[in-house]
């Protein structure tokens, strides 16, 4: 069913009323705000593509399904009303069956400059929450069989996930909590250094605290998928360590590729794998680039796919773009401090050469582009079904049965 989805062209809050119970925000095109670009097949690729797509699962590890205002400038005020759209109409257009939605996460600023404050966090979650109540496009995923349900019924199961845990403070309990709401994935840091850890933007890294093995235990108690993407090399092992059950790196790629903080080094990367974990690539702008493609694009993207599966097993790995329907590129300009920018993307000794910015990234501009594009890049360089299977979504799936079950 992931060619052809079963929406019914609900709206954003079409329950209220626009200007009234709402401050209204032109928001960008979420189906063509730039040109759409296709990986070119021959005609048995693209049936090929069409049988894949039609008797698979096929799930995002981490994307954004929200839009954001047309001039991305209006985003703090946006932001300020605690009232984000989602994507419904663009996100009909997808493959996907099942995407990790990562809501506000670092611009999560609605009482607070820096953000990350427990109320606004639930503030986020539950405008979300009341919103897919009103529709039924969109399936709130629980369980594993939710995504299974949305594949048969041409609908998307949307999996709430929080990229950091800075907003539990002290409180273990607030995982329980979230749960309830939930939440079903949440990352130990996001980047800064928060009482269970150290983030990827800190110089040193002082390793899980007691606070955070706490939590992990709490995690695997509950059922809530552990992500270290924004977290440090040291804290993301005794993560690994002190797990009993695997973890994701929801977003990443392989720092031997492109020497920044936001990526993984190779000791990590296998790590994860080794307990049983998936790795996703990750393709917001400027992140997975490589010495070979500078300019950010499905090419780049695809050869961290390649190096890391490489290194770590087909088995370990999958995708999660990142994307989002806006000017990706400019918030992260305006967003820079918030999202960790330049200390995440700090590059050192040979390979601190310059690269050249994008305006988008080309096949890779949103969840919808890109989950078309991943699929036609695995079939055009001769990626067998099996595999192809296995990195769209079934080793996401052995990994929640482990974990959520």
């Amino acid at each position: 069913m992931g060619l052809k989805k079963n929406y019914k062209g609900y709206k954003s809050f079409k329950y209220l009323e626009e200007g009234r119970d709402y401050k209204y925000f032109k928001l960008a095109d979420e189906v063509n705000r730039v040109d759409e670009y296709l990986i070119p097949l021959s005609e048995e690729e693209e049936k090929r593509v069409e049988d894949i797509v039609k008797n698979n699962i096929m799930i995002s590890l981490h994307d954004h399904l929200e839009i954001f205002p047309d001039d991305i400038n209006e985003t703090f005020a946006y932001i300020r009303e605690g009232r984000m759209a989602t994507a419904y109409e663009g996100l009909s257009h997808s493959y996907w069956d099942a995407v990790f939605d990562n809501l506000m996460d670092g611009i999560c600023t609605i009482t607070s400059k820096r953000g990350w404050k427990w109320r606004d966090v639930l503030y986020d979650l539950g405008m979300k929450l009341c919103d897919l109540a009103h529709q039924d496009f969109l399936i709130r995923c629980e369980k594993v069989e939710d995504i299974y349900r949305a594949h048969r019924e041409g609908k998307i199961a949307v999996i709430p996930t929080i990229e950091g845990a800075a907003m539990l403070e002290n409180e273990v309990d607030r995982v329980d909590i979230l749960y309830g709401f939930g939440v079903r994935a949440m990352g130990i840091t996001y980047s800064e250094a928060n009482s269970l850890g150290s983030g990827l933007k800190e110089k040193g890294d002082g390793g899980l605290t007691h606070l955070g093995r706490q939590v992990v235990e709490r995690m695997n108690k509950v059922g809530m998928l552990i992500d270290c993407s924004h977290v440090g090399d040291k804290t993301t092992l005794d993560v690994v360590e002190a797990s009993e059950k695997p973890i994701f790196l929801s977003h990443t790629g392989a720092r031997a590729l492109w020497n920044t903080n936001r990526l993984k080094p190779d000791e990590v990367l296998l790590a994860v794998a080794e307990k049983g974990g998936v790795i996703g690539i990750e393709a917001a702008p400027h992140t997975t680039l490589t010495e070979n493609h500078p300019q950010h694009s499905i090419e780049s993207y695809m050869e961290h796919f390649e190096y890391i599966k490489d290194l770590v097993g087909i088995d370990h790995v999958g995708f999660g773009p990142d994307t989002l329907y806006g000017d990706h590129v400019g918030l992260h300009h305006a967003y820079s401090s918030n999202l960790s920018i330049q200390e995440a993307f700090r590059r050192t000794g040979e390979q601190a050469k310059e690269f050249k910015e994008v305006e988008y990234v080309k096949g890779l501009e949103n969840p919808t582009e890109a989950s078309h594009n991943i699929v036609r890049w695995l079939v055009k360089h001769g990626y067998s079904d099996e595999d192809i299977i296995k990195v769209i979504g079934g080793n996401t799936l052995r990994l929640l049965e482990e974990v959520w079950e």
